[in-house]
């Protein structure tokens, strides 16, 4: 499959199509829901999407997984070094890294901004440093770097029709990452990291101390309550956006919403026990949200088409 998604893509090298296969695997392996949202698209988009998820994946690992027996001073150097070769190779128009060398085909085939990227490595480093956050405000540099740019990155990827679709795309990303703070605030705690703000635990006479004891209070709970009402206020701020994309990027983006933003259905469901247990959406849910979008999907490709297929710059790969 994914060799016929290269062809209709115009991904002819053989060493660039095994840097987009390299990605999509990286995709397949550790984004599940992500990976099944990307197959509503367009086939000649996928490679593009799953180029920027490896991307970004690749550098989450090397701060948290990769590079798990060095140092965070060790880490940093070793991100401060992959990036800046990411960023000579997008000034040089290529790379021979097996991750990068799909990346930057994607970039100057569809003109993302770069600057997208140096915010997502500022946040990768910022986790190297900083444990907790004391207001939403300093949380949203961060997310802004490690989700809304991700969103930012795939808007021309879709094909907008309306500027503003980047200001609803950056909501999407901030909801999405959001909703996993929720969900993951025993896994965070295991890493040494708070993301839900201080000044939010406070007002429900919550203190860091008292998430690390991981037991459920009535407290927590309120506070957890309070941190969902955003996501979905975020979120609800992000649908406009959608509608602002190419037909056929719809579905995809629609069922990424409803699934990512599940998530924090899925820890209501759990009845808030994020130190015991870690929240999901159910097999048979994503089911039900893929299936009617692929309807969908396949109805909106024969009658508005699949876009561009190659992006605004393409490279002749």
């Amino acid at each position: 499959m994914s060799a016929h998604e290269l062809d209709l893509a115009g991904v002819t090298d053989p060493a660039m199509r095994a840097s987009y296969e390299r990605c999509r695997q990286l995709n397949a392996d550790h984004g599940k829901t992500y990976y099944l949202a990307t197959l509503l698209l367009p086939a000649a988009k996928r490679p593009y999407v799953h180029a920027l998820y490896g991307f970004a994946r690749y550098a989450d690992e090397i701060v948290d997984d990769l590079a798990s027996t060095l140092t965070d001073e060790q880490k940093a150097q070793w991100l401060d070094s992959w990036a800046d070769k990411f960023f000579a190779d997008l000034k040089l128009g290529r790379s021979d890294d097996p991750v990068c060398m799909a990346v930057v085909d994607t970039v100057l085939r569809w003109n993302i901004p770069i600057s997208y990227f140096e915010a997502f490595i500022h946040s990768m480093k910022m986790d190297l440093t900083v444990t907790q956050y004391q207001t939403y405000d300093d949380l949203y540099e961060y997310v802004y770097g490690s989700a809304a740019v991700i969103g930012l990155q795939m808007v021309p990827i879709l094909e907008p029709t309306d500027h503003e679709a980047f200001e609803r795309a950056k909501d999407l990303g901030v909801a999405f990452q959001l909703a996993n703070f929720v969900r993951d605030v025993g896994e965070d705690l295991d890493r040494g990291r708070v993301y839900l703000p201080l000044d939010d635990l406070s007002k429900f006479n919550v203190t860091r101390a008292d998430l690390e004891k991981r037991v459920l209070t009535p407290d927590i709970r309120a506070a957890l309550e309070f941190q969902i009402a955003r996501v979905r206020q975020v979120e609800e701020q992000s649908r406009p956006g959608i509608a602002m994309l190419h037909p056929s990027s719809q579905p995809c983006v629609e069922a990424a919403r409803i699934l990512y933003c599940g998530i924090v259905d899925a820890v209501e469901d759990i009845n808030y026990q994020v130190f015991t247990k870690r929240a999901s959406v159910s097999q048979p849910r994503r089911m039900a949200v893929a299936l009617p979008a692929l309807g969908k999907a396949i109805i909106a490709r024969k009658r508005y088409g699949a876009g561009h297929a190659h992006g605004l710059f393409p490279t002749g790969s």
